[in-house]
């Protein structure tokens, strides 16, 4: 093929024909921003990783502190501490129901004495011969409550002292146990002695 002028000067013609400036200039405007966003993104990570590290730092102190609580409170010190509250309520339980016991045991000692006191003010202070003749009946009347009364069964008459005996309390000392009971005529005293018995 043969051509009119130099290869070489078609090309330099053809070169200059293109004017490539403009694409020159839009080249060097993206490698500028390229570069710029570069710089962007170092800082960034930059600054991610110094968070980062500030994290990991503050994680290792909460860890120590973590570790160092579990070995303040292991669980041979919290079940020690358990036992040690276990045992305090056990004696104070022991010794609500002791003072309890103790109290209804005083309350019948009260009981006894009030009955003692009755029966010194019905024989009268001097000792006359009059208040000491009682007849048999009221001197056996004596002799049961008495008996009663050491069993730690009070016998109450119903209206007064003219009444009927007609209520018993009966209580246990070594149970710390009260009970009353409302007698009626239409059970036998046998039913009643039975009764007595079981509660103390």
């Amino acid at each position: 093929m043969l051509l009119s002028e130099e290869p070489a000067t078609l090309i330099h013609h053809t070169i200059n024909n293109f004017n490539i400036q403009p694409d020159k200039l839009a080249i060097a405007r993206v490698t500028e921003s390229l570069s710029t966003l570069q710089q962007a993104r170092d800082l960034r990570i930059r600054e991610a990783e110094s968070a980062l590290k500030k994290l990991s730092r503050q994680l290792n102190t909460l860890s120590s502190q973590h570790d160092d609580l579990v070995e303040s409170h292991s669980a041979n010190d919290h079940a020690s501490r358990i036992a040690t509250l276990d045992t305090q309520k056990f004696r104070t339980a022991k010794a609500a129901s002791d003072a309890e016991i103790e109290a209804e045991r005083l309350a019948q000692q009260a009981a006894d004495l009030n009955a003692r006191l009755q029966e010194l003010e019905l024989q009268g202070v001097d000792g006359a011969e009059s208040t000491r003749r009682r007849d048999a009946v009221d001197d056996e009347v004596l002799l049961r409550l008495k008996v009663y009364r050491s069993l730690g069964i009070d016998i109450e008459r119903d209206g007064g002292e003219a009444g009927e005996w007609g209520r018993a309390v009966v209580r246990n000392d070594r149970k710390g146990d009260v009970h009353v009971v409302n007698m009626d005529k239409k059970f036998s005293r046998y039913f009643y002695a039975n009764y007595f018995w079981s509660t103390l």
